[in-house]
């Protein structure tokens, strides 16, 4: 599915107004599974796709020289020396590393994922080990069906086992591996919580070391409830705050769409992402991260509005976050403009519900963002502009302005406050 799709389609599931937390869930768990199991793929590519001089470039139309090498790898998996063995499993990774027709099924109908998932156990060879874990882990980066065959072969187990490898290498193949078959789907998730593998892979959560471990604690989030909550429990969100400050911008990226994935549950679960100190970091990254960190961060922030109680969007707003969002309504991608959008709607119906809508829109004109959302009024885009204009009509219109210009700014009882503002209002 072309990028452009998955967020157009992303954009219009997300309307979270009177919906149910765990339906919102639901919703965000189909969308984020599409979107990162293509991100995933594309990093599994990049990282994976390792070339040598001597290696022949195959493609799907040379049939006669895929079904060879296929039969040559059958002998030498199935051999009796460990050099035929690593020979044979080496030439499989290889090919399961095309870019374009990897022979997924063929390798699969040739009755090799037992032999790979054997050598799995193999802790006296780790060429061997490694090699088998890179296949296993190709494979799963395939459809449903060649993820399930991975797990239906036993492999969750040996692959949780190799978590704990001394080889870096190995331990965080397996964690790419388990990352895979988490992003498949909710089934898969229960399956590796009931084999503890959160514990095993917060182990392995730390600034230092290399992070395909954060990208699976993210698949795990974008489940259930349930299945978040005992990511939470097992203590991944003392891990994320760091992660959301790494030097690297893919880590913030990946901690930030982690983020986003819990703050899209009910308001007990986003109470403790304030508990653990994620919104300062989470708000930090709307103001300086990079671009596609800082669209992560917008959909957490927007996930949190749309679920968090109103004392709950209060902090946020104490906190900046609500200045931090009217600033990103200069970037030029639409998507991330309309979700903004659709935060400063749900910041104004929490503001409603304590009677302080005049109040925030005086805030709102502090802080530059009626400018802002007044020249979205004039953007290209349709649904930008009607989105824009809706917000102006239903809380700046001349009669609005004429109520906002009747409150005194100074009143202390306004409690959405952000720092900079504290001594004009009280929000």
């Amino acid at each position: 599915m072309p990028t452009t799709n998955v967020a157009e389609e992303r954009m219009t599931k997300f309307k979270n107004k009177g919906k149910e937390p765990t339906k919102l869930r639901e919703r965000r768990i189909a969308v984020c599974v599409e979107l990162r199991k293509n991100h995933r793929n594309e990093s599994i590519m990049k990282k994976r796709n390792i070339s040598t001089p001597d290696e022949v470039e195959l493609n799907s139309d040379n049939l006669e020289v895929i079904s060879a090498t296929i039969e040559d790898i059958i002998s030498n998996v199935n051999g009796k020396t460990k050099e035929e063995q690593t020979r044979g499993c080496q030439a499989a990774r290889k090919l399961l590393s095309r870019e374009r027709d990897p022979p997924l099924k063929a390798i699969i109908d040739a009755g090799l994922l037992t032999r790979f998932v054997e050598f799995l156990g193999r802790d006296d060879d780790s060429t061997l080990q490694f090699e088998a874990a890179w296949a296993l882990t190709n494979i799963a980066s395939g459809n449903s069906w060649h993820t399930q065959q991975v797990v239906e072969h036993g492999a969750v187990p040996a692959f949780i086992s190799l978590l704990g490898s001394p080889l870096l290498h190995i331990s965080e193949q397996a964690v790419w591996a388990l990352g895979n078959i988490a992003g498949d789907g909710p089934a898969y998730r229960d399956a590796l919580i009931d084999c503890s593998v959160i514990p095993a892979l917060l182990s392995r959560l730390t600034p230092d070391a290399p992070t395909p471990a954060l990208r699976s604690i993210g698949n795990i989030v974008s489940g259930s409830d349930s299945q978040t909550q005992v990511a939470i429990d097992a203590g991944v969100l003392a891990a994320l705050p760091p992660l959301l400050q790494h030097h690297k911008p893919s880590v913030q990226k990946e901690a930030a769409w982690a983020v986003s994935n819990i703050a899209a549950g009910p308001c007990r679960q986003i109470q403790q992402l304030i508990t653990c100190g994620l919104l300062p970091p989470l708000i930090g990254l709307l103001k300086n991260g990079d671009f596609k960190t800082q669209r992560e961060a917008v959909w957490a922030i927007t996930n949190y509005t749309s679920g968090g109680t109103v004392d709950q969007v209060v902090q946020l707003v104490q906190g900046g976050g609500l200045e931090a969002i009217l600033n990103l309504l200069q970037v030029k991608d639409c998507k991330t403009i309309l979700v903004i959008l659709d935060a400063i709607n749900n910041i104004f119906l929490a503001a409603a519900k304590l009677g302080e809508t005049e109040k925030l829109c005086l805030l709102v004109e502090e802080l530059g963002g009626l400018d802002r959302i007044e020249l979205l009024q004039n953007h290209e885009n349709d649904t930008v502009f009607r989105a824009a204009q809706a917000l102006i009509e239903k809380y700046f219109s001349e009669d609005g302005d004429d109520e906002c210009l009747k409150t005194e700014a100074t009143e202390s009882d306004f409690v959405f406050k952000p720092p900079e503002v504290q001594k004009q209002f009280d929000f």
